[in-house]
């Protein structure tokens, strides 16, 4: 299973357009690429952090920020 597949089981979550995820009304998750990778940038408490996702243990990384931040409702 990707990363987007894991992401898209979460409950609590509405992918607008692929890749870009809300939580209730509001921008809670998307994905760019610059020239050192992948990242996804997650919203909690308000504002955006980075999280680099090249690796199955980045992936893990954001997996268990995106729980937290679902789970802090």
């Amino acid at each position: 299973m990707d990363l987007l597949d894991q992401i898209r089981t979460r409950r609590g979550l509405q992918e607008r357009k692929l890749g870009i995820f809300y939580k209730k009304s509001k921008p809670f998750l998307h994905f760019h690429e610059d020239p050192t990778g992948m990242y996804a940038d997650l919203s909690v408490r308000g504002s955006f952090g980075r999280y680099q996702v090249n690796t199955r243990k980045q992936w893990a990384v954001l997996l268990a920020a995106v729980d937290s931040s679902l789970e802090s409702d």
